[in-house]
């Protein structure tokens, strides 16, 4: 194996010949120089892995030697070895942009650590990372043998996400294939779950259902309606858990997370249903009967979520929660400028809901425009996408705002999304809705193993447009495609991102309450 070049300078180089020949037996040639000058003179000649820089050397300093070893080589790391513990030389070292920092004297070891640490770490990252995730993979593995609850599979889908986080920066290819297994094994599990308990949770048949979506409001965000300050819940359309986590980062620096939770999306895991369900604290089929004006169903023309504020207001009423309220929906950077230009004026409301729709135009941007979709290639892509426009959006500043208001915060979604991979065959009338995810209709034809069924929508207190209308939602990664030109329907949605159906990535998704720091 290759050694590695090392450049040492240090007007003491000669003193330090031990020190050389130990990091010699460990795979590294060290280059000697005398002064900062022969060590520029020889960076300039030849690439060095690491330079070991003596802070206190007559003639031209460590730290002028430091400015200008940088300015020709920004990239090679330097770790600085000085006599004194001065608190501004440090402060001028660090800021700029030393590896390490060693106070002599220093033993062989001492050095070998820090180079290991500077030239090695995210190599040493990404071993410790591969090897923590295959103690859990096993641990994660006998879990999914045992009969899991709602907050068992909660949990399990957390830790996924952790390491699928992980991996990401520790680049192991071989192991991000094996957590995809998993979580692919997982999913299967989970919309099994689902299937043997999804309606009996909604009719009180089985015990410890979930907070859903018609009941999240009621049971999360209204008691913080009690409290003296102003509360901001922002919505953020087809908010992934591991998007929420991607953000979480950012949002910390204004906001402390006081809760992180997970609640469950309704079926379908869709806008209309699910966003319409949270807003009015009912059941779609609920909503239908209460505002049979306001809900339109999905072979009706018009706007599906165009009362999203009637509903809150009306949930308010019955709450008891006499209080001023704000409702903004945000559909494009305009849009949440002007908002982000007008939070002063917010202050007197005890309540101001922001719903925005980025990532769902991001979701379905995806699949529309070429360009977005080799922005967002793959899971790791679509997340910094995520990161991306949230740095650099209105949102941000309007976080921002918030928190120097110190105003309550509420960060949630309405579902999530799930990338699709295999075809489900469906056949339908001309009436079936054009939801690749879930179908519903009077005339259904599907693969019965790839989908929950719910042969009466009333089970699942879902609107019964005919008398023999039924709901399927596929499972797992599947979308539906019809089989009239089968192929370019598959190639044209294979590897985008869908809802509305059943999976832990659709269903299992974050409500999180801030405080300002």
């Amino acid at each position: 194996m290759d050694k590695i070049n090392i450049l040492w300078a240090d007007d003491e180089i000669d003193l330090l010949k031990p020190h050389i020949l130990f990091l010699n037996d460990k795979g590294y040639d060290v280059q000697p120089a005398n002064s900062g000058d022969e060590a520029i003179e020889l960076a300039a000649k030849k690439d060095f892995a690491v330079v070991l820089l003596d802070e206190n050397m007559p003639g031209l300093s460590g730290l002028e030697t430091l400015n200008r070893l940088k300015a020709a080589h920004p990239a090679l790391p330097v770790i600085m070895i000085t006599k004194s513990e001065e608190e501004h030389l440090m402060e001028n070292a660090i800021g700029s942009k030393i590896s390490d920092y060693l106070i002599k004297p220093v033993n062989p070891n001492q050095i070998l650590l820090s180079l290991k640490k500077t030239l090695d770490n995210k190599r040493l990252i990404s071993e410790k990372t591969t090897s923590n995730y295959q103690q859990e993979f096993r641990q994660i593995g006998m879990t999914l043998g045992d009969r899991l609850n709602w907050n068992e599979w909660a949990e399990v889908y957390k830790k996924l996400v952790y390491w699928e986080l992980e991996l990401d920066k520790s680049k192991d290819e071989s192991m991000m294939e094996i957590l995809k297994m998993q979580k692919s094994e997982a999913n299967k599990l989970f919309c099994k779950f689902v299937e043997n308990n999804y309606v009996g949770w909604l009719n009180g048949l089985v015990p410890n259902p979930p907070s859903f979506s018609h009941t999240l409001f009621k049971n999360k965000v209204a008691p913080l309606l009690d409290s003296g300050e102003t509360t901001f819940l922002i919505l953020i359309d087809n908010l992934r858990y591991d998007q929420w986590k991607i953000i979480q980062p950012v949002v910390s620096e204004y906001f402390k997370v006081e809760t992180e939770e997970v609640y469950s999306s309704i079926l379908p895991t869709a806008t209309q249903y699910a966003r319409n369900s949270f807003f009015a604290g009912l059941m779609p089929s609920e909503i239908e009967k209460r505002f049979p004006k306001l809900w339109l169903n999905d072979e009706e023309e018009g706007g599906k979520n165009m009362h999203e504020e009637e509903f809150l207001a009306d949930q308010l009423k019955r709450l008891g929660k006499n209080i001023k309220m704000s409702y903004n929906k945000i559909t494009n950077h305009a849009a949440g400028k002007k908002l982000s230009e007008n939070i002063s004026n917010l202050m007197q409301n005890k309540l101001n809901v922001i719903v925005y729709n980025f990532v769902d135009m991001l979701s379905h941007a995806r699949t529309e425009m070429e360009v977005i979709r080799e922005l967002a290639d793959d899971e790791k892509a679509y997340r910094s996408i995520t990161l991306s426009w949230f740095e650099h959006s209105p949102l941000h500043d309007i976080l921002k705002q918030v928190a120097a208001k110190k105003c309550k915060l509420v960060i949630t979604t309405d579902h999530g999304t799930i990338k699709v991979s295999e075809p489900s065959k469906v056949v339908g009338d001309k009436n079936v809705n054009t939801n690749l995810r879930y179908k519903q209709g009077k005339t259904l034809d599907y693969v019965k193993k790839e989908v929950f069924e719910i042969r009466n929508p009333a089970d699942a207190f879902l609107p019964k447009q005919h008398v023999s209308t039924a709901f399927v939602f596929v499972k797992e990664d599947k979308f539906f495609a019809y089989p009239n030109n089968f192929n370019y329907y598959v190639s044209y949605y294979r590897n985008t991102f869908q809802h509305g159906g059943v999976s832990l990535e659709e269903m299992v998704i974050p409500f999180i309450t801030l405080s300002p720091k």
